[in-house]
């Protein structure tokens, strides 16, 4: 009786370092993979965002994937998952050049590794940008500043008065040789947003790699938006 008692438990012991050994990682991969249609994690790679975001920085982003999967959502139709002032993710060119399977193995790994390791290279053509303008929206830019008329109102707003965010930007100094007809020079002629266009802008306005030089971007490119930063510790909390 010892001896089988011996074995029942030999076995046990035997079947549960095997579920650890083939369970747990699968359990991990599963939630990885359900979890990547929703959150996506990112560090931001450049100052473009100054002085709000700062380049190492660790984000947690929504995902807007899942739409893609669910046929009655479409944000090009429905209410925007974002609004004005919200840091947001974009695909320039909505692009996606990698299997679901190495996806879901570089998140793991970037994970595991807090960001700083990766299969995948991140793509070129995306970037963490503010929204400015929505929908509908006639935007100009003048000396940097931005003023907006939103289709409800008779009259135009900086772009501060109209979002509950709270952020600053920088503002470059020019010679007053400048061309005022270069993207960054400041000014910019009125622009009136279709119904499926929105408008992005960098924090730090001497960067131009946003809506002033790529025009409005197609909704169906925003990616996710920053909901979380995770790093540096002492920046924890909502971007």
């Amino acid at each position: 009786m010892r001896h089988r008692n011996y074995y029942v438990q030999h076995k046990t012991k035997k079947n549960r370092i095997r579920w650890y050994i083939l369970g747990l990682p699968l359990l991990f991969m599963s939630i990885i993979a359900v979890t990547s249609l929703f959150f996506s994690m990112r560090v931001l790679e450049n100052e473009t965002m100054a002085p709000n975001l700062y380049a190492g920085e660790r984000f947690v982003f929504s995902s807007y994937k899942f739409y893609s999967f669910i046929p009655w959502l479409d944000m090009e139709k429905g209410t925007l998952p974002f609004g004005r002032g919200h840091i947001i993710l974009v695909n320039l060119f909505n692009e996606e050049d990698h299997t679901l399977f190495n996806r879901i193995l570089d998140k793991a790994l970037r994970f595991i590794s807090i960001q700083r390791f990766s299969l995948i290279e991140q793509n070129q053509n995306s970037f963490v940008k503010r929204v400015i303008g929505l929908p509908g929206d006639e935007i100009i830019m003048t000396n940097y500043l931005i003023r907006v008329r939103t289709q409800a109102s008779p009259y135009s707003l900086t772009e501060f008065e109209l979002t509950e965010q709270n952020y600053t930007t920088i503002i470059p100094t020019l010679s007053e040789l400048w061309d005022s007809s270069l993207p960054f020079s400041g000014n910019m002629e009125r622009i009136v947003l279709k119904d499926n266009e929105i408008f992005l802008l960098s924090d730090d306005r001497s960067n131009t790699n946003d809506s002033r030089t790529w025009g409005p971007v197609p909704i169906k490119n925003i990616a996710g938006r920053a909901v979380f930063r995770y790093w540096p510790l002492n920046r924890l909390g909502r971007p």
